[in-house]
């Protein structure tokens, strides 16, 4: 558990914006410099580093890129570490598609449960219908954890960064798929007695998009709640009948139950062994998950590195807010997309839904005690301190050369 003080945490910040065409001022630069203040002194000579990361599906390209996560291995191993990529069995095995190799990455990757994710420890959680989750094996044999994490949209809870990277990707695929996701069905929304089979059948043509479901041998009526986007018309056809309640109680056990996840595995660590790294490049409004091809919703923002993952979820989520939408690369298939300026909505809820406020998991996560949404936010090399610096004269190859 963070240890809460009354100073705001510190988030180090290297924008995405250069002053200077300089390598001393570009990206790497500047993740080098976050990661500097970070200051890995604390990772012990041959601790087992464990980098969490999402190496994405199929046809997602854009999640963390290979070369920076290189350049944290490296860091790593300057300090005498033994350092491994991990993630679940699925994203490992075919994490070459997208470019992650031992030889790329310059060290192994690892199943994050075992290759056939199995090795996990179970743990008891009194959370509405979720009474255990298995937490990956992998994470708790790690002396330390580093989190790599790629800012961008979730269907399910609208923004998707450290915590979610940790609260889904450091458990089993049954614990995330069949335990974690459909936590909102704990809290009853449908009342089967005032409904009849005509009227339930009637609530599923409401939902433009086919989330709702009925079962009609059973009698059940089931709305799959993260791809809602709360567009209400099925609601509006209930009136007079009232069988139909669900609202923002719904939606937010997700980010609830996502924070106690995540809190119950960075537990496991010793605070001055847990470092966090967001990258806010191609932040696009859907997870890695659907191992797709996205267009970027809001413009590169840079690179963001805390010990604190409440402060660096905070500085994501404000950063985003400030930079907003790019109106144009918002997807066609979100019909239901709040653009009215007068509304105070967080971007990623304008896209999935009012219900869907990002923020909740910050505001849980802080009053579990896992950090602070109060945080102090120091840029690194910024433009307007890098302009003034030497520019370089021309363009030179100056690595080693076959020439």
């Amino acid at each position: 558990m963070q240890t809460m003080t009354n100073q705001p945490s510190q988030v180090y910040f290297g924008s995405i914006q250069h002053g200077n065409p300089g390598r001393f001022a570009s990206m790497s630069a500047k993740l080098e410099k976050i990661i500097k203040h970070l200051d890995f002194s604390t990772i012990e000579k041959k601790d087992k580093v464990a980098i969490k990361m999402h190496l994405g599906f199929r046809d997602g390209y854009q999640t963390v890129p290979v070369f920076f996560a290189r350049r944290v291995v490296e860091a790593v191993k300057e300090t005498g570490g033994y350092p491994f990529v991990t993630d679940n069995p699925t994203a490992v095995y075919n994490a070459a598609e997208r470019g992650y190799t031992s030889e790329t990455l310059g060290c192994p990757l690892i199943p994050v449960a075992g290759v056939k994710d199995g090795y996990h420890e179970e743990r008891e959680f009194d959370f509405h219908n979720v009474d255990t989750l298995s937490i990956a094996g992998v994470l708790r044999d790690a002396d330390v954890l580093i989190d790599l994490s790629h800012a961008k949209g979730h269907n399910t809870c609208g923004y998707g960064g450290a915590i979610k990277n940790i609260a889904l990707g450091g458990y089993t695929g049954p614990s995330r798929w069949k335990k974690i996701h459909g936590v909102e069905n704990s809290i009853e929304y449908w009342d089967a007695d005032k409904c009849s089979p005509e009227h339930a059948k009637e609530l599923v043509e409401t939902c433009p998009e086919g989330h709702i479901k009925y079962d009609e041998e059973k009698h059940e009526l089931t709305i799959a709640f993260g791809m809602c986007n709360q567009c209400m018309e099925c609601i509006d056809a209930d009136e007079g009948t009232d069988c139909l309640h669900f609202g923002p109680e719904n939606f937010a056990l997700f980010q609830e139950l996502m924070a106690n996840g995540a809190n119950e595995i960075i537990d496991t660590f010793d605070e001055d062994k847990r470092f966090y790294l967001n990258f806010l490049l191609d932040i696009t409004a859907l997870c890695d998950c659907w191992g797709i091809a996205q267009p970027a919703v809001v413009n590169d923002i840079g690179i963001l590195g805390s010990r604190d993952i409440v402060a660096i979820e905070q500085a994501t989520l404000d950063l985003i807010a400030k930079e907003g939408l790019v109106e144009s690369m918002i997807p066609p298939y979100f019909r239901n997309v709040d653009l009215d300026s007068e509304d105070e909505l967080h971007p990623f809820a304008r896209i999935h839904g009012r219900m869907k406020t990002p923020y909740l998991v910050t505001e849980y996560a802080e009053n579990l005690g896992m950090g602070s949404r109060s945080y102090e936010l120091i840029e690194l090399l910024s433009p307007d301190e890098t302009k003034e610096m030497e520019a370089p004269k021309g363009v030179s190859e100056d690595q080693p050369t076959f020439f």
